[in-house]
């Protein structure tokens, strides 16, 4: 099993920054790409930002040029870096990994066919 605990969320004026931090214990062998989704209030989860095992990265075009995903060393923490932060941002924001990818280690075929989600951190920014 794989647990993913996020953190950093908070209230920030508009124009203002923070930064997200997402930890994964457990079995992290099983872990692959890494996720920030969001989910504003009374609205679907939207995916913001994708980083690989690889470290290939993408953002979604509503925060291109303000949010950078990024992955620490040992590749068990992911960190949303947001800048430049409007109301609309204001949301509930989500880590989630995926399993590993072929190819895989012995070991990590062993692993859940299944991805892990933290519980959230509220992000709200006010104009």
């Amino acid at each position: 099993q794989v647990q993913l605990v996020e953190s950093g969320g908070g209230l920030v004026q508009a124009g203002g920054s923070l930064r997200l931090s997402c930890a994964a214990s457990g079995e992290t062998i099983c872990i692959s790409d890494m996720h920030w989704y969001r989910q504003a209030p009374g609205k679907g989860r939207e995916l913001v930002a994708t980083i690989t095992s690889d470290g290939s990265r993408n953002v979604a075009d509503s925060v291109k040029g303000r949010f950078t995903i990024s992955r620490g060393n040992g590749k068990d923490t992911a960190h949303l870096e947001m800048n430049s932060l409007k109301p609309e941002d204001t949301a509930v924001y989500y880590c989630n990994a995926d399993p590993p990818k072929f190819p895989m280690t012995a070991v990590q075929a062993r692993c859940a066919r299944r991805d892990y989600w933290g519980k959230g951190t509220l992000v709200t920014v006010s104009s």
